[in-house]
């Protein structure tokens, strides 16, 4: 099965275990250790996260290291990116809207 960057970010648990790897690497069992949820199924979300080439594992004596490839994020930046613009213009529409609701109250007292 084809994997991307986009189903590694899709569910939480993976993404909160790119935000714990973006600080350091961190054993599979360190990072089972953050979760509420059995060690099998962390190895499953590191498992896609590493097909997604987000993680590399690399082996240590007895340990297995996930770290982060940051560069491979890069698709969903660009993509969050095309949507900024439209956002901020949604927010300072919306920004004006109220401004322009409080000047109608305050004439209105």
């Amino acid at each position: 099965m084809r994997r991307d960057v986009f189903q590694a970010i899709a569910d939480p648990v993976r993404r909160d275990i790119i935000g714990l790897l973006a600080n350091e690497s961190l054993t599979v069992t360190h990072v089972s250790e953050n979760f509420e949820i059995s060690r099998p199924a962390i190895s499953k979300h590191i498992k896609i996260l590493k097909e997604c080439g987000i993680i590399r594992i690399h082996k240590k004596g007895r340990e297995h290291y996930c770290e982060i490839l940051p560069k491979n994020l890069l698709p969903v930046s660009d993509w969050i990116e095309q949507y900024r613009q439209l956002w901020e213009d949604k927010l300072d529409s919306f920004g004006s809207y109220l401004l322009k609701l409080q000047t109608k109250n305050k004439d209105n007292e």
